[in-house]
């Protein structure tokens, strides 16, 4: 806080001093550096690390009028797809020398071919290392084995106050590099419903389409966050922009450098629910705070902790947890190994518990692609083990057959099966493992009755054989 105020408040304060001082004391300032004022440094340091990403997909699009035999006779053209390339344009950070950067998994999403132009104009093209949907955000390689790169200092996002001064570095509405700052509005905003762990920094720095995966930096020039969504009702800034944390961004990074197909956090095994005014009231808290314990999976890291049903959660390692969301980006951020020291409260007193840190389990993952004739033709489906479950943003205590992929053209896309969709019956046969569907579906019918469960809700439906 005392640097912000010697390059914010520094005006100010030589104001007041002058105005309290004896007349005889005003002097004119004797040189440029007593009225210079400069992020300068600041932005020197962090710009030749902040990219441009150029994502393209190919999409096709068919044309149901050519599908006229008449029609193509008399206009032309061919009844085929026909291709289209959708672009999208954001922002993104090199985080480090070898040339790996963050942006948001939103700004790639489905992309066939990447490019990541430097502040420099050259570019490159790039790969996607790692995605993590959970957290929208996305760690690319760009494809030059030879050069070192200028890569950002990572910050400690929970370092951040309100009031400190920020800096946003994007790519806004394509106009090229630009710098906006302000200060840090709010921090853990729970309630922006735009990712899974809903912890977010708000700050009033301009921050536009296009500056997605761009880099929210203090005046030191580390990185505190990764610019991901604004409030809007005309599409540009109004003053309420949000970045992920770099804490988040930092275990994001450090799954994909060691190699992982998707990111690795620890896991709880608990179902956490928020603390109402009635709740509050009922267990004699004077506000509602804190991730209150619903239920506990049996052999669970919560479990093995000894956290019961009706804990109150209050503490992460000293941090204060106001709901189940504080929780959540508290808890995922912590690296694997080791424990996490929990102060809960219990029968109206406060007690420690330390919570192993490991990842969910995951049974062997016996995926399998449907190949028999059946509704599910072309999905890939798994028995669901909690760590899919954690993956695909799943109820950790529920169990069956999800359908984890869906092949383009196919004939399960086309009846409507959708990724994370939970096969609960097959022509009235219920379904718990792989092999309860193969069996199901490897009998030849005329019509197949299909259960699901999507979104929480069982949907059934009758199809065609």
């Amino acid at each position: 806080m005392t640097i912000i105020l010697r390059l914010l408040g520094c005006l100010a304060v030589w104001s007041a001093l002058v105005s309290a001082a004896p007349a005889q004391n005003a002097r004119v300032p004797s040189s440029p550096s007593e009225i210079k004022l400069s992020f300068a440094p600041a932005v020197k340091r962090v710009t030749p690390a902040v990219v441009n990403v150029y994502a393209a997909r190919i999409i096709e699009n068919r044309v149901p009028l050519f599908d006229d035999p008449v029609f193509r006779r008399f206009f032309g053209g061919s009844s085929g797809p026909r291709e289209q390339v959708q672009r999208s344009l954001g922002s993104g950070v090199i985080v480090d020398a070898s040339g790996l950067v963050v942006t948001n998994n939103h700004v790639i999403e489905n992309a066939d071919q990447i490019k990541v132009a430097l502040a420099d104009k050259r570019e490159f093209d790039a790969v996607l290392v790692l995605k993590d949907e959970r957290s929208d955000l996305a760690v690319l390689r760009i494809m030059d084995g030879r050069e070192r790169f200028t890569a950002v200092d990572f910050g400690d996002s929970d370092a951040l106050e309100v009031g400190d001064v920020v800096l946003a570095v994007g790519n806004p509405f394509g106009v090229g590099q630009t710098v906006t700052h302000g200060i840090v509005s709010a921090v853990a905003r729970t309630q922006v419903g735009i990712t899974d762990y809903q912890f977010f920094i708000q700050t009033d720095a301009a921050i536009n389409p296009g500056n997605s995966g761009g880099a929210l930096v203090d005046i030191g020039g580390r990185l505190v966050g990764i610019n991901t969504a604004i409030f809007s009702r005309s599409g540009g800034s109004q003053g309420i922009g949000f970045a992920i944390p770099a804490n988040m961004v930092r275990a994001v990074v450090a799954s994909a450098k060691a190699g992982a197909a998707s990111v690795r956090r620890p896991w709880l095994g608990a179902k956490l629910q928020p603390v109402t005014p009635e709740i509050a009231e009922s267990l004699s808290l004077k506000r509602p705070v804190g991730a209150l314990v619903n239920t506990i999976s049996p052999r669970s890291p919560a479990a093995r902790s000894g956290l019961r049903t009706g804990d109150l959660i209050i503490e992460v390692d000293g941090q204060p947890i106001d709901d189940p969301n504080a929780f959540d980006y508290r808890f995922a951020t912590k690296p694997l190994g080791g424990e996490a020291r929990v102060a809960v409260m219990r029968g109206g007193r406060e007690v420690k518990i330390g919570i192993p840190l490991e990842m969910a389990p995951e049974t062997p993952r016996e995926e399998t692609v449907i190949k028999v004739r059946s509704p599910l033709l072309g999905a890939r489906v798994a028995n669901l083990s909690p760590a899919l479950a954690e993956e695909l943003r799943l109820d950790y205590s529920t169990e069956g057959v999800v359908v984890t992929d869906v092949e383009n053209g196919s004939a399960s896309q086309s009846f409507g099966f959708q990724r994370a969709d939970i096969v609960v019956s097959v022509n009235s046969a219920r379904i718990a493992t792989m092999e309860d569907l193969l069996r199901a579906i490897s009998q030849p019918v005329r019509l197949w009755r299909l259960t699901i469960q999507r979104g929480g809700q069982e949907i059934s439906a009758v199809f065609g054989g």
